[in-house]
């Protein structure tokens, strides 16, 4: 499946701005529908705006009930959804040793990078292989997953957490239509920590260069230091001790109607 391809049914979350927005772009200048979410009206309107054809939905990735109505929504007006990237994020820049903010503040950060993603993906799963068309479910993690930052040790562990999972939904849904595809910044000059200064590549670049390569043909997208012939052979050896070590226990898996295979 690729992304040149026309009458794909697209879904970014965190798409009001940044890598999410700049994607948008790109998939509504194929001739894809496009729909992104994010936690700020007035963002998604100024986007909307910007973006003609693009269509909005207001919702809070840290917070269950959040994703639950974005995944009915898009049950609703999306039941040919067969793209997911799931792309909302922040990243507290803050050591652990001086991280003295309250907890609801942590947690937020933790819902948003992890519980997010992972719930989000067990609710719009079944839709993807219900129509049974090949589709693509697309985890952006981050260069932190796999060489952790001092200066946002948690955004670090929540990626390196989103990594985990998304080499084992790839597992889950091997047999089935809808490719897992873990997209993987490096620095990318957003707004991801808030307002100030910003440093990494230049978003329009690398939307540019990953956008062709999330069509499900390869497991993993990267771009400058996570696009390096080093990092790719790391990824490539954990996949390999990965495929070596997943048959030692009998875990279900996904056939290609949506149901789930028990193991035997």
């Amino acid at each position: 499946m690729a992304t040149s391809e026309s009458g794909r049914t697209v879904l970014i979350t965190g798409g009001s701005a940044g890598i999410g927005l700049g994607l948008a772009v790109r998939y509504l200048k194929a001739g894809h529908r496009v729909m992104v979410t994010g936690r700020s009206p007035r963002r998604l309107a100024a986007a909307a705006e910007e973006l003609p054809g693009l269509e909005t939905f207001a919702s809070d990735i840290g917070s269950a009930r959040g994703r639950e109505e974005l995944a009915a929504h898009a049950q609703h007006v999306m039941p040919d959804l067969d793209v997911v990237i799931s792309n909302a994020g922040i990243q507290r820049r803050v050591g652990i040793a001086a991280d003295d903010a309250p907890w609801a503040e942590v947690q937020n950060e933790l819902d948003i990078l992890l519980a997010g993603p992972v719930h989000l993906a067990r609710l719009l799963t079944p839709q993807l292989l219900r129509h049974g068309r090949p589709s693509v479910y697309v985890n952006v993690t981050s260069g932190g997953a796999f060489q952790p930052m001092p200066f946002a040790p948690l955004y670090s562990a929540a990626k390196a957490a989103l990594h985990s999972y998304t080499v084992n939904l790839r597992h889950a849904l091997g047999a089935t239509p809808c490719r897992v595809v873990e997209l993987i910044p490096p620095a990318v000059a957003t707004q991801l920590a808030g307002p100030g200064p910003n440093h990494g590549a230049d978003p329009e670049e690398f939307c540019d260069t990953v956008f062709p390569l999330l069509d499900g043909s390869r497991p993993e997208v990267g771009f400058g230091p996570t696009a390096q012939p080093d990092f790719i052979e790391r990824l490539a050896a954990e996949n390999r001790a990965f495929e070596a070590a997943s048959t030692r226990f009998a875990v279900p898996l996904y056939r290609p109607d949506g149901s789930v295979e028990k193991p035997h």
